[in-house]
């Protein structure tokens, strides 16, 4: 194991950029999302959509939908769960899609500020 040393004032200096740069990742507030490119989880998927996982897992097996995989959980862009509706492969509304993409927001400023008050 090696070990380095600095000055007292050096380390200071390099903990007070080291929480600047914190300070502007946690409170960055990216441009506006475009709505189409957000990325929703299969769970407000099937919630908000009322449909059944099961649903959601015949959609992905027969290619009818596009998804991503991260980290074991299943995502679907907001453009992608649009389309779905469009073709009608699942029976839902306009209002469920509205719903699914307000909450979505709500969950993600929720997140949001609690990062922010560690």
């Amino acid at each position: 194991m090696e070990v380095i040393t600095i000055e007292s004032k050096a380390f200071k200096e390099l903990m007070e950029k080291v929480n600047t740069i914190a300070k502007f990742v946690l409170n960055y507030q990216p441009e506006e999302i475009n709505d189409e490119e957000t990325w929703v989880d299969g769970y407000e998927v099937c919630t908000f959509l009322k449909i059944s996982e099961r649903t959601l897992q015949r959609l992905r097996s027969k290619g009818e939908i596009s998804y991503s995989i991260i980290s074991g959980k299943t995502y679907y862009t907001i453009a992608e769960v649009k389309r779905m509706l469009n073709e009608r492969l699942v029976r839902s509304n306009q209002e469920s899609l509205n719903n699914l993409i307000e909450n979505h927001k709500t969950y993600v400023e929720q997140r949001r500020n609690t990062r922010s008050d560690k």
